[in-house]
């Protein structure tokens, strides 16, 4: 039970999840964590609140990462994962030091790959980019593309990487 006086304990209650309603004496916590409704409202947060976004007014020197951009070929894996978690943890590091830090995220349509991942997709159904031509070709890539880079934002988002996503970049 959170007692009144105890400031800390109330401070800390109300960081289980941001603008989570609660009340002085609030009596139970969740007795499971659960890691989706937290870290998403956290997430949101974060980036509503601009804590992402470079500060020209930081007092410290100004740090940057350009994330390697991931293939856009369906989902990340586990290099993508340790990849974004030492690049989150470096950008971190320096923005609580006080430098004006940015992580420039982005995807690349890694051309071949996409090509191979979208010839696949034609033949299960039968034809190929020779048969349906260059520009329907075309907008099936920038379809297949845009279906699987959502996908990579989300799970970087839900890697809790804090990026400045008004600035990503994509290259196709």
């Amino acid at each position: 039970m959170i007692e009144e006086n105890n400031v800390g304990a109330a401070r800390s209650a109300q960081f289980i999840a941001p603008n989570q309603a609660t009340t002085p004496n609030q009596t139970s916590l969740p007795k499971t964590y659960e890691p989706q409704a937290v870290e998403s409202k956290w997430y949101q947060f974060w980036e509503e609140g601009g804590y992402f976004k470079p500060q020209p007014g930081a007092t410290g020197s100004p740090f940057v990462i350009s994330m390697p951009p991931p293939n856009v070929t369906g989902a990340l894996h586990l290099g993508h994962a340790i990849t974004a978690t030492v690049e989150d943890i470096l950008i971190r590091y320096h923005r609580m030091k006080g430098d004006d830090t940015l992580w420039v995220p982005g995807e690349d349509h890694a051309g071949i790959a996409t090509q191979t991942v979208v010839e696949r997709l034609l033949a299960q159904e039968g034809t190929d980019r020779h048969k349906i031509g260059r520009e329907a070709f075309l907008e099936r890539v920038w379809q297949w593309v845009q279906q699987y880079k959502s996908r990579i934002q989300d799970q970087h988002r839900r890697l809790g990487a804090s990026c400045d996503w008004s600035r990503e970049r994509f290259t196709l």
